[in-house]
C-alpha cells in the first residue's frame, strides 16, 4: 500500500528513511504547538482550543500535502500570520478573532480558486521580487519586536516611544539565554534545537519556581471554543477586504517560496527548472488553510523547516504523513503546552527573524529604485506594528518611485492597481 501510495522505490527511499526525516521535520517545527497558542490567546482565543486546534491543523495540512502531492513538505499555523491576526486584525482593527478568522477562511478559498484555474503565476510574478524579499524580512522584524517585548526587553517610553527593559529581570535573562541556546544547537547541526531551547527555559523557569508543573500528558483539551467559531459576517467590508488579501499575498508568497526551497533542496525541479504536481501542492496548503480555520487558527501554510527532513532522506509524502501523525500524537502533550512562559518562546521568535531576515542578501541595494521599498516594508512593519500596513507602504513606494525615476517598464499592472487600491484605502479609510 505504501509503494502504492507513494512510490518508495522509485524515489530510491525505504519506510525507515521517511520515518526518520518525518521524526526530523516535526522536531524542527513542533514550536509552533506552543508558540501558537500562546500568540493567538493574545487576541482573547481560549488557549487549549487552539492548541488543538493548531496540532489538528497541522495534521490534516501534512496529511493532505503527503497523500495529494507526494512532496515530504509539512504544514502549521504559520509564524508572521498568526502574529497579523493577533496583533493588527485583532489589536489594531479592532475586529473580534471570530471575524478574523473568517478572513483567514475566505483567504483559503480564495487561495484556493487561484491554485484551481491557474492564475497563481500572474499574481506572483506581479510583485517584484525586491518586494517579496523585503515582506518576508519585515515580518521577521516584527515577530523579533514581539519577541523582546514578551521578554520584557523593550518596553514602551514617553520619551523616546520605546526603550530598554529590566534586562536582570528573570524573563530577560531567560529569554536571551534561550535565543543563545538556540543559535549554538542549529550551529552544532542539532535539529530539534528550537523545541529542546523551549523546554530547557520552561525547565530553569520551573527550577526557579517561576512555572509552576502540570504534567505533560493528559486528554486533549476541548476544541469547541474555537471549532466553526468563524464570523463570516463582515469580511466583505471595504477595510476587511485589505486584511483578506493580505491573509492570501503573505500565504501565497511564502507557499510558493517555501516549495521552491523544498524543492530545490531534495532536487524535485524537473529539467525546466519546475516543480512537478505544483497545483497539488498549492491545492493541498489551500485545503489546509480552509481546514485550520474551521477548527480555529490562523492561517495554515508549508513550512521551510521542512528542509531539515529532506536533508534527513525524506523523498515523498510519507514523510508529512508521519509528521502530521506525530501532531496527532502531540495533542496528549497540552499539559506541557500550558506550562511554557512567554520568554520561553521570545528567543524562537528572534530566531525565526534571522532566517526571515536572510534573504536580504539577495536585494538589488546598488539600485536605489529597488532598495527602498525593501527598506520602507522592513521599518514600517515593526514601527507600525502592522503587517498590513508595511505592505501597502511598500507597493504604493514601489510604485511611486519607479514612475518618478522614469521606470515605466519596471511596472506591470498588478503591481499599479495594488498601489492605486491601498492609497485609495488610506485616503478614504
Amino acid at each position: 500500500m505504501l509503494e502504492k501510495l507513494f512510490k518508495l522505490k522509485q524515489n530510491q527511499t525505504s519506510l525507515k528513511q521517511e520515518a526518520i526525516a518525518g521524526l526530523t521535520t516535526f522536531m524542527t517545527m513542533a514550536y509552533i504547538i506552543f508558540v501558537n497558542p500562546m500568540m493567538l490567546a493574545d487576541a482573547g482565543m481560549d488557549h487549549g482550543a487552539v492548541f488543538v486546534a493548531t496540532c489538528l491543523a497541522a495534521a490534516v495540512g501534512c496529511l493532505v500535502m503527503g497523500l495529494m502531492a507526494n512532496y515530504p513538505i509539512a504544514l502549521a499555523p504559520g509564524m508572521g500570520l498568526n502574529a497579523f491576526f493577533t496583533y493588527t486584525v485583532v489589536g489594531e482593527m479592532g475586529y473580534s478573532w471570530e471575524t478574523a478568522l473568517g478572513a483567514v477562511f475566505l483567504s483559503g478559498i480564495c487561495f484556493l480558486i487561484l491554485s484551481l484555474v491557474r492564475i497563481r503565476e500572474w499574481i506572483v510574478n506581479s510583485i517584484p521580487m525586491s518586494l517579496r524579499l523585503g515582506i518576508a524580512a519585515g515580518i521577521g522584524l516584527f515577530l523579533a519586536l514581539i519577541g523582546l517585548k514578551s521578554a520584557g526587553i523593550v518596553v514602551a517610553s514617553p520619551a523616546t516611544l520605546v526603550t530598554m527593559g529590566d534586562i536582570t529581570a528573570f524573563p530577560a535573562v531567560m529569554a536571551v539565554l534561550g535565543f543563545f541556546l538556540i543559535i549554538a544547537m542549529v550551529q552544532r547541526g542539532m535539529k530539534s534545537a528550537v523545541i529542546l531551547s523551549i523546554l530547557i527555559i520552561t525547565g530553569l523557569g520551573w527550577v526557579f519556581g517561576d512555572v509552576h508543573y502540570n504534567g505533560v500528558v493528559s486528554m486533549p483539551p476541548s476544541i469547541a471554543p474555537t471549532f466553526m467559531a468563524m464570523d463570516l459576517s463582515q469580511v466583505f467590508e471595504v477595510s476587511m477586504l485589505s486584511v483578506v488579501f493580505a491573509f492570501l499575498f503573505v500565504d501565497l508568497f511564502d507557499t510558493s517560496g517555501t516549495l521552491v526551497a523544498v524543492a530545490q533542496r531534495g532536487g524535485f525541479l524537473d529539467e525546466k527548472g519546475r516543480l512537478p504536481r505544483l497545483n497539488r501542492a498549492l491545492t493541498a496548503d489551500s485545503l489546509a488553510t480552509i481546514a485550520g480555520a474551521a477548527l480555529g487558527t490562523s492561517t495554515t501554510t508549508s513550512y521551510i523547516e521542512s528542509t531539515a527532513g529532506v536533508s534527513a532522506g525524506g523523498r515523498t509524502g510519507l514523510t508529512a504523513v508521519i509528521v502530521g501523525l506525530l501532531f496527532v500524537l502531540a495533542l496528549f502533550l497540552s499539559p506541557l503546552a500550558g506550562m511554557i512562559p512567554a520568554y520561553a518562546t521570545a528567543g524562537t521568535l528572534f530566531y525565526v527573524a534571522i532566517l526571515m531576515m536572510s534573504g536580504l542578501v539577495h536585494v538589488e541595494w546598488e539600485d536605489l529604485t529597488e532598495a527602498a521599498p525593501v527598506v520602507v516594508v522592513c521599518i514600517l512593519m515593526p514601527l507600525t506594528f502592522s503587517i498590513a500596513t508595511g505592505i501597502a507602504f511598500g507597493i504604493i513606494s514601489y510604485a511611486a518611485i519607479k514612475l518618478l525615476t522614469g521606470r515605466f517598464s519596471d511596472l506591470n499592472l498588478g503591481i499599479i492597481v495594488l498601489a492605486a487600491l491601498f492609497v485609495a484605502k488610506f485616503i478614504y479609510g
